[in-house]
């Protein structure tokens, strides 16, 4: 199997811009014009792994020798999460940078009140909300996203 690249081309550098005018890479990198000059100065390259983590474009590359323990980490932090709680943070990374009447409704708005309190996961006997401060785990249903 041949490795991973990643190549960052013309779509990545404004061609689809979210609802506050910044494109995904400026939302990555907002406040560092630095970083996103170097990541888009190798538009059109193929990335290896090692590109990609130097050039802060994931979150993490584990290696072969870690992969194993590091990948079981990652799900069983993801599972201590109820799946609506990571709705309502995903929202809310999704629109940094500058307010605008879209990301207000369609980044936060819409999520939290129409997805997140609404749902038994949330607000429901055995939610996030009902066994807050009580030293009860929250039960989730993980098959609701």
């Amino acid at each position: 199997v041949a490795p991973a690249v990643l190549v960052v081309g013309p779509a990545n550098a404004g061609l689809f811009p979210m609802g506050n005018g910044l494109t995904r890479l400026q939302s990555r990198f907002y406040g560092d014009d630095a970083s996103l000059a170097a990541v888009l100065a190798r538009s059109g390259e193929r990335l290896d792994a090692a590109a990609v983590a130097g050039l802060g474009l994931a979150t993490m590359t584990p290696d072969d020798i870690d992969w194993d323990d590091e990948i079981r980490i990652a799900l069983e932090e993801r599972a201590a999460l109820s799946p609506d709680a990571l709705t309502g943070m995903e929202a809310n990374h999704r629109f940094v940078g500058p307010e605008t009447v879209e990301t207000k409704i369609f980044g936060r708005l819409t999520a939290w009140q129409n997805w997140i309190f609404l749902r038994p996961n949330a607000s429901g006997p055995e939610g996030a909300l009902r066994r807050y401060g009580s030293g009860l785990r929250a039960e989730f249903d993980q098959f609701r996203v």
